[in-house]
């Protein structure tokens, strides 16, 4: 017998004595492997997911369900900054959808009031005229997106997705996930 197997020989008697073979011990890690993926791919599901965004008296709330719908997100639907605030105390709510143009309240100043109490919660902004300056507010308000209207449904599937993947580890809004 040459020494590699003397010594793997008298490796595996010693495993064996403390109930550690080398072919259990490989098992034992591989099932902890498996273990571990499986928690970490059910860390970056999402159980439900909501959106939140203004509410319009054009076709937008449709046009939204059409992405979302598909995917098994929920659209709710807010008409001012106080209703923002009351159903993302209410639900959870993973991002918001502000029309800048909206004729109950001014996006913005919709954002900075989410902002106070929820300085993390991701927001893309609409908006008809995305000029500078409203670009420079957007940024220090730390809005992800901005958006120009009419909204490309592409463009904004596709910011979706970024924003998903960045904040949630989650391919949802990808265009190949649909359930």
């Amino acid at each position: 017998m040459n020494i590699s197997l003397k010594y793997k020989y008298s490796y595996n008697k010693h495993l064996r004595k403390k109930g550690l073979a080398v072919n259990g011990l490989a098992r034992y890690l591989h099932t902890l492997a498996r273990e571990y993926t499986a928690m970490v791919s059910n860390l970056s599901k999402l159980e439900e997911i909501n959106v939140l965004t203004s509410g319009a008296s054009w076709a937008w709330p449709e046009a939204l369900r059409y992405i979302f719908r598909p995917r098994g997100v929920n659209l709710l639907v807010a008409e001012n900054a106080a209703e923002f605030v009351n159903v993302i105390e209410r639900k959870r709510i993973h991002t918001t959808i502000v029309d800048m143009d909206s004729e109950e309240s001014d996006g913005l100043a919709t954002i900075k009031i989410i902002r106070m109490d929820y300085p993390l919660l991701p927001c893309i902004l609409l908006s008809s005229t995305a000029g500078e300056v409203l670009l420079g507010k957007a940024l220090r308000l730390d809005v992800f997106s901005v958006i120009d209207k009419p909204v490309d449904m592409c463009i904004l599937q596709e910011q979706l997705n970024r924003l998903f993947i960045k904040k949630y580890n989650s391919d949802i809004f990808a265009e190949r996930h649909i359930v």
